[in-house]
């Protein structure tokens, strides 16, 4: 018997000996540009760093924030999701612990009077029935020769990880989301205004023609082209009416709240679009972006089963216990000791048949591991990519902005010169319907551009991994 247990030791250590388990692939970032493009700063500051609260000053969109954050169905779903993750977690820690199970029986069994069983009962126990009691508790545990238990922990944790940074990087969605739905429609308010402006100014030469048309300067034409270009300046303001309740109604539903008014407590004009932003370096932004740790964290799950899976090709050991009471007399069966038994033992099984099957799944979980590595590295080309695009919108929009400002003020000097050479009969009626056609379209664009370098600012923070501080 000794020579069979040590026989089965040695096969035991031998096959222990001769299974290598895979190892992790490392975090494959080593080839990260040490800067932005177009930029040489070596400092690690970033606005991606910066709380919310620092980021953005307006009091008003900070209370449409704050409510979005707490409101917003899909934080509370990501939050659920924690919830879950947290639970899978618990759950995976125990997997070193021994599994304890009580089981209680009671059966009553007659045999046939003609069968031996029913002879034998009847002539041995005199009674025609068995009957059998029975209460015991039984332990299993698995021996984590492998690591197997110890890779399904750093799954669930990994998992874990992963549910927070999907959460982080919906509320980094939601914040950009909020603030540049009120910059549109602060834009969209500075657009109504400019749109009455200049229906006004519109109603006002208009006046001009028809006076100078009864007098019989002009031909009725000119009262139509004025009629037409008063028209069309009007035309906007129910266009522009509607996209506001509209952008409203998507801000409401942001915060979670049925449609409503918003609060601005500001205009288009008074916000200041930054001068400066801080980018830091690429380093920076990726240890502090979630989508980015939320596929690394990806990848490290995929390690970890390769290493399941592989742990599953060889043999795992299995120790058992039980003991209880036993009595075929339910008198005798809290007799103690009489009525006590006990079992241990312990197996080691090692797949065969299986062994393709499991062979497969491990070559499966090698390719999908292959696959989270190109997908983590995609995610940090695109992320560094995404900085350097929101860089060059900033840089470019703000002299796309600076030449509007120019064609604006030349735009309104034309206005007020060809009313003023209208008047005095130097210029027609064209040339002034043309000049404050210009100037509308003129005005528009500048509220367009202004609101672009402030949705380029918050794109450039949610890209550098801002909004969920």
């Amino acid at each position: 018997m000794k020579t069979i247990i040590n026989g089965s030791l040695a096969i035991l250590l031998l096959v222990l000996s001769s299974c290598g388990l895979t190892k992790d692939i490392a975090t494959p970032i080593k080839d990260v540009p040490v800067n932005f493009r177009g930029t040489e700063t070596t400092e690690d500051a970033s606005i991606g760093s910066l709380p919310i609260k620092e980021f953005f000053n307006n009091p008003a969109m900070l209370n449409l924030i704050d409510s979005a954050l707490i409101r917003n169905f899909d934080l509370q779903i990501a939050l659920k999701n924690i919830d879950a993750a947290e639970l899978m977690l618990k759950r995976a820690k125990l997997g070193n612990i021994p599994q304890l199970n009580l089981q209680i029986n009671a059966s009553s069994n007659r045999p046939s009077d003609n069968s031996l069983n029913g002879l034998s009962t009847s002539q041995f126990l005199n009674t025609s029935h068995i009957e059998d009691y029975n209460a015991n508790l039984a332990l299993t545990w698995e021996a984590d020769i492998w690591g197997k238990i110890k890779k399904q922990k750093e799954a669930a944790y990994a998992g874990y990880l992963q549910s927070a940074e999907v959460k982080k990087a919906v509320q980094t969605r939601i914040v950009a989301e909020v603030a540049s739905g009120f910059y549109r429609l602060l834009m969209l308010d500075a657009q109504l205004a400019v749109a009455k402006r200049n229906v006004e100014l519109t109603n006002n030469t208009l006046k001009m023609i028809k006076m100078q048309f009864d007098a019989g300067q002009v031909t009725s034409l000119a009262i139509q082209q004025a009629e037409g270009q008063q028209l069309r300046a009007t035309q906007f303001i129910p266009q522009i009416t509607q996209e506001i309740s509209i952008q409203e109604n998507a801000l409401s539903a942001l915060t979670g709240k049925f449609p409503s008014a918003i609060e601005r407590a500001t205009t288009l004009e008074q916000l200041t679009v930054p001068e400066q932003l801080a980018t830091g370096v690429p380093a920076t932004m990726l240890s502090i972006r979630p989508d980015v740790k939320n596929v690394e964290l990806g990848l490290k799950i995929a390690n970890a089963k390769v290493g399941i899976a592989n742990a599953r090709l060889y043999p795992s050991l299995v120790i058992s216990a039980s003991g209880g009471l036993n009595s075929f007399q339910a008198s005798n069966w809290f007799n103690i000791p009489a009525s006590l038994f006990g079992l241990v033992g312990g197996g080691i099984t090692q797949p065969i048949f299986q062994r393709k099957e499991l062979k497969t799944q491990f070559e499966l979980a090698k390719v999908e591991r292959d696959q989270s590595v190109l997908l983590f590295r995609q995610a940090v080309i695109g992320a560094v990519v995404e900085v350097s695009n929101e860089q060059a919108k900033i840089v470019n929009l703000k002299s796309e902005f600076a030449i509007a400002q120019n064609r604006v003020k030349t735009l309104q000097l034309a206005v007020k010169n060809s009313d003023l050479l209208f008047k005095s009969g130097m210029a027609n009626y064209l040339e002034v319907i043309t000049a404050q056609g210009n100037l509308l379209q003129g005005e528009l664009d500048l509220t367009t551009l202004k609101t672009a370098q402030l949705n380029a600012s918050v794109s450039l923070y949610r890209a550098l991994g801002g909004g969920w501080q």
